[in-house]
């Protein structure tokens, strides 16, 4: 699957409740997509807009090596104290910022069978939880930490896709040129 990066419309913008009727067996395939996306990437978690989908949904994997997925979750609770942790994501590669955030989370959500649930978490997968929460609300980690760091790096991103343009535009005329040339040929040697 493509994870979509930083200055990608789809992880700014707010995502959908999934409706009970939509926790079927397509969605616990995409969830299983995700979790060998995810894994296959080195990451902790990974969330719908980060694929492409404005939908409440997130799996997660923390130092536990349970695999997890969440459907429609909410943080009912946090702990009263705040710790940093440097923090990365798929959607923002090679960039990592020290962001404070609860040590203690109770999230409610659905599973894949549409049963609700509750999670009392701590450690990384508290981190995790949050972290793919905000993903679902169209905020980015960079989003809690610096202002001045979060604006360079959205600078720094907007750049690399300019120039990931710019090159995809550059081999399609190529490869149009070549096909021209192709057709050329193949019609002056029909001509014949």
């Amino acid at each position: 699957m493509k994870i979509y990066k930083l200055g990608e419309d789809v992880l700014t913008k707010k995502s959908l409740p999934i409706p009970q009727e939509e926790i079927n067996d397509d969605l616990k395939k995409l969830a299983e997509e995700m979790l060998e996306t995810m894994i296959s990437a080195n990451g902790v978690g990974l969330a719908c807009p980060q694929i492409g989908q404005s939908r409440r949904m997130f799996v997660a994997m923390a130092d536990d090596e349970v695999k997890r997925v969440f459907i429609n979750p909410q943080i009912v609770r946090t702990s009263g104290d705040s710790v940093p942790y440097e923090e990365g994501c798929l959607s923002v590669p090679q960039t990592w910022e020290e962001i404070m955030r609860p040590s203690q989370v109770t999230v409610q959500a659905q599973d894949l069978n549409g049963k609700r649930f509750m999670l009392e978490a701590d450690g990384l997968l508290a981190r995790v939880i949050q972290h793919e929460i905000d993903h679902l609300e169209g905020i980015v980690f960079i989003d809690r930490g610096d202002a001045e760091f979060a604006q360079k790096t959205r600078e720094k991103f907007a750049r690399r896709a300019e120039r990931a343009a710019q090159k995809a535009s550059e081999r399609e005329k190529k490869e149009k040129r070549i096909a021209a040339k192709k057709a050329f040929k193949e019609a002056k040697k029909n001509a014949k």
